[in-house]
This record gives C-alpha cells, structure tokens and sequence, in this order.
C-alpha cells in the first residue's frame, strides 16, 4: 500500500513538474520599439514564482532637438500556451526627465507615469527568448502629447 501511495504521488509530482511553465530566473537583453523615441530599452526580467515575474526596462531618446531617459518597472503575469510559448500581462509605472530645445525654444521636465503591458513570447531550448508586447502609459506630464504613450515592442533576452 505504501508502494502504491508512493508511486502515485510521484506520479502527480511529475504530471505537475512537466505541464508547468517555464519562465527563466533572469534574462537580460533589449526591447526595441517605437515609443516617441524610445525605441531601445535595455531590459531586465527576474522570476518572483512560477508564474510571476519582474520586468525593469531603461529606455533614453537622443536627438538634436530632444532628450530623456525613463525607467519602467512592471509586475507580469505568465501563462504557457504550449512547450516554450507564454503569453504575459502586466502592470506598472515609472518615472523620467526630459530636456528640449527646439526653435531655441528650452524645456525640461520630469514624468511620473502608469503603465501595463501585454505581450507574447517563446523561450526556445538554448538560451534565448523573444517576445512581442504592447505597453501603454498614462501620465507622462509634459512629455507625452495628451499625457498618453504607447509601444509595441521586440524584445530579445539572453536568459540565466
């Protein structure tokens, strides 16, 4: 009977182990997008649970006209679509500073902002992970046009 109870359980254990997602630990890398200029961000992911996670991006715009820097943090939600395959939501917010010079005309601000996020991704055997996500933000006050900004986004991560 003990052998049968044993078993069983290791049976379950595994059936549980096998079907669970696979987020990685860490993973670092870029997420280049299209924000008003923030189309590079240098992206940090970090496991919370099983199915939670982390995400810090530093995004900075430079032109001859325009500069800012923004840093965003996001807490994600991760579910598995198949072997490798998940799909993400998230929310968060951030904060940045910006500076303008355009016609001679000279102006700097900082911003507080919301965001959430939305996205999907595979996790391929090696180490390497791709998503595509949408992230909108609210706020943004001086920066954004209407105070609202959004991006879609590839991202590529090196995971460890």
């Amino acid at each position: 009977m003990k052998k049968l109870l044993l078993s069983t359980t290791l049976l379950f254990g595994f059936a549980i182990i096998a079907n669970a997602q696979e987020i990685s630990e860490n993973a670092l890398g870029l997420r280049l997008g299209s924000n008003d200029g923030f189309g590079s961000e240098i992206s940090y992911q970090r496991e919370l649970s099983a199915n939670n996670r982390l995400e810090l991006d530093l995004g900075w715009r430079s032109s001859h006209d325009i500069s800012a820097i923004k840093l965003t943090g996001l807490y994600q939600w991760v579910w598995n679509i198949d072997q490798g395959f998940n799909w993400y939501a998230g929310v968060g917010g951030g904060l940045g500073n910006w500076k303008s010079d355009v016609s001679g005309f000279k102006d700097s601000g900082t911003f507080v902002y919301a965001a959430g996020n939305i996205g999907i991704e595979y996790n391929f055997d090696f180490p390497l992970q791709l998503s595509l996500d949408l992230r909108p933000e609210l706020g943004g006050h001086g920066y954004y046009e209407n105070n609202y900004g959004s991006d879609i986004a590839l991202g590529v991560r090196y995971k460890f």
